[in-house]
């Protein structure tokens, strides 16, 4: 993980990705890294995990060696006109704003490069060393990854196409996806269909697979558990131990990379961010 200069960060909506990119984030620049972190679709978890009330399109230093924003499709579709197709700042460019608009509610690929766009533009003026999304969820991941690709067939020639290509180009070349779920059924099975798809269509290498909030087993016997009186003392070992074995099985499905133990006692989304980042830079 963390071998590529973009680093995309999704899986179920819930699983807790945010923390985890926060964490990827703190983990880099613990290493010296210049790390920008980017909320694609939505900012509010990332902003908690990186200890902010909110992210702005303009990025900001949240922490030595991090900084952080949020996309704003409006003013990412105002920097693509600008900067990427290379519009001058003094052209009006009201009418084209309008069509691309309107393209972008209905061309296939067009709203989705408009968002991808901007962690790859990060990429591309080189003043980070990793630039960390927090994705879209796992169901609208494919279409964002996709979309480089499905513009470039609908465009025949110029300057949006060419974009459209070199943008693949680093998806392909210079971009990794890490997966999060956590151990139940459904986050489990998700991220194994996605795992699937990506090698399928050769979108996003996955580098790696985390398993969050994996509840430890307890080290005591069943016999020991069943001479405890009832009430809640008995109720609440039960419980963790149902848990813990029922974790165990969807464990063995993911075959994850990394594990994330569940992270009692944090009282707000920083503290657990930083402390997902010392677990990362202690594995």
């Amino acid at each position: 993980m963390l071998d590529n200069r973009l680093v995309v960060v999704s899986g179920k909506g819930g699983v807790g990705k945010s923390a985890v990119t926060a964490g990827l984030a703190l983990k880099a620049a613990a290493h010296g890294a210049r790390v920008l972190v980017i909320g694609m679709t939505e900012p509010l978890g990332l902003a908690e995990h990186v200890g902010v009330e909110r992210l702005t399109y303009e990025a900001r230093e949240v922490h030595p060696g991090i900084s952080a924003l949020a996309i704003d499709r409006p003013a990412a579709l105002d920097e693509y006109i600008r900067l990427q197709l290379r519009v001058p700042r003094a052209a009006p460019t009201a009418q084209l704003t309008r069509a691309l608009t309107v393209l972008a509610e209905t061309a296939p690929g067009i709203r989705e490069i408009i968002t991808m766009g901007k962690p790859v533009f990060e990429v591309w003026a080189s003043r980070w060393d990793h630039v960390i999304v927090d994705a879209p969820p796992l169901g609208q991941l494919a279409s964002y990854l996709r979309a480089p690709q499905a513009v470039a067939s609908i465009v025949p020639a110029g300057r949006i196409r060419d974009q459209a290509m070199a943008m693949a180009d680093v998806l392909n070349s210079d971009c990794e996806l890490i997966l999060v779920a956590t151990a139940s059924e459904l986050p489990v099975n998700e991220t194994l269909e996605a795992v699937a798809l990506m090698k399928a269509e050769s979108l996003v290498p996955v580098t790696g697979v985390i398993a969050n909030r994996v509840v430890e087993p307890l080290d005591i016997a069943a016999r020991t558990v069943a001479r405890l009186p009832d009430g809640p003392h008995r109720g609440a070992v039960e419980l963790h131990m149902a848990v813990a074995e029922d974790q165990t099985t969807w464990l063995a499905e993911l075959s994850p990379t990394f594990t994330i133990p569940y992270l009692f006692g944090l009282l707000t989304p920083y503290e657990v961010a930083a402390r997902i980042g010392d677990l990362l830079e202690a594995a």
